[in-house]
């Protein structure tokens, strides 16, 4: 099986899994403990938030280990929608149908059911949410924006940091979903500037079911769970210490390697925007030509079924998807590459392809290949 769908998860690098053994069955103890086998978990947990707090260029106090990204997608939103409504009587929340079900659905039901006000910031051709549509977006009652540092579909890099300005010259807090930029791009919230930001730990070569949320000082956020006072009375349960090892040694990795990481991929992320292109009848590159991650080709096919395209790429042995892992299985477009303008007959055949360190050029040109008749043959099927 030839796997190119790096963007839904990744594999567990063997030096983090080496880090985290130790936690499962040695050093066992609970951090909350008093005793010595607890004592060393917690200085684990603390070691891991530093190590966080380095890359992020941060205080070890603003990082909020959480279970994954939409959890600190969630504990942000909720969060500070919640404080900014005690604190000022603000209600309004701004973001893009562009974004991650963990902040767009989020978003949704604070309006629905807590009496929030959402408006959808626009986004330009390629996904783009621009400092323009921001800065008319934005009203007295605002209390948050929240725009992805990079698109998990189809690719696209925010200008986060001029995005950040507008939001500070407006008093409201800007929170980015990082996850899925947090492999390639540059996540130093100095240079940001963002007020919370969420991490998801199996993206980059870390484990599943861990993540982070940086909270910048002095922003308030109400916790959503509630119990012990771990992580700063923020989020409650006993910590998933071999994780949390796992997360920070592997998002330290991530950007001692970054440039190496991105020159490995980016030639052959190059190589299949090309070629698809050129030889496949009736297809569209979504997202932005350069502005975007250097692991991500994602297209669009005119009168294509995607989930059938992704069958039959999985019977050939390419294990690719049609956006996010979240919208696995869902026959209706992608609300991304709606968004983008795409009618139904094109929005519904979309293709993403996403690199990785395990990835050869032997196994693009093996799939580059095989694509052209794939592709026409679910068309042929789809009429």
């Amino acid at each position: 099986m030839i796997y190119l769908d790096y963007a839904a998860t990744t594999p567990v690098d063997q030096r983090v899994l080496d880090a985290m053994m130790p936690y499962f069955r040695e050093n066992f103890g609970n951090p909350s403990s008093i005793h010595r086998l607890g004592q060393k978990a917690e200085t684990a947990v603390e070691q891991a938030r530093e190590k966080v707090a380095a890359v992020l260029g941060c205080r070890a106090d603003e990082i909020i280990f959480t279970s994954g990204g939409s959890e600190a997608d969630n504990l942000a939103l909720r969060g500070a929608a919640k404080a900014g409504q005690n604190a000022s009587g603000g209600t309004w929340i701004l973001t893009a149908k562009t974004e991650h079900p963990a902040v767009s659905k989020t978003a949704l039901q604070l309006a629905k059911e807590y009496g929030f006000q959402l408006e959808w910031l626009d986004v330009d051709a390629h996904g783009m949410v621009t400092v323009e549509s921001l800065a008319k977006a934005v009203c007295g009652n605002t209390i948050i924006a929240s725009v992805m540092y990079a698109n998990n579909e189809i690719g696209t890099i925010n200008p986060i940091a001029e995005l950040a300005e507008i939001a500070k010259n407006n008093n409201i807090i800007l929170h980015t979903d990082a996850v899925q930029a947090a492999a390639y791009l540059d996540v130093n919230v100095a240079s940001l500037d963002v007020d919370l930001m969420s991490l998801g730990g199996h993206k980059f070569y870390g484990p599943k079911g861990v993540g982070a949320l940086y909270v910048r000082k002095g922003t308030n956020l109400v916790p959503h769970l509630t119990g012990g006072g771990q992580e700063f009375s923020l989020r409650a349960g006993t910590h998933n210490v071999p994780y949390i090892v796992g997360f920070a040694e592997a998002l330290s990795h991530a950007a001692q390697e970054r440039e190496t990481r991105t020159e490995h991929v980016k030639p052959m992320r190059d190589h299949i925007i090309g070629t698809v292109l050129e030889t496949i009848p009736d297809s569209k590159l979504t997202g932005h030509p350069e502005q975007r991650l250097p692991n991500h080709a994602s297209f669009v096919f005119k009168d294509v079924d995607g989930n059938l395209l992704l069958q039959l790429l999985d019977a050939a042995g390419f294990a690719c998807s049609s956006g996010s892992a979240c919208k696995t299985g869902n026959p209706e477009p992608s609300e991304v590459v709606t968004a983008l303008g795409y009618s139904r007959d094109w929005a519904l055949g979309s293709l993403r392809i996403t690199l990785g360190a395990d990835t050869t050029a032997e196994q693009v040109d093996l799939f580059l290949k095989d694509l052209p008749a794939l592709v026409e043959k679910a068309r042929t099927l789809s009429r």
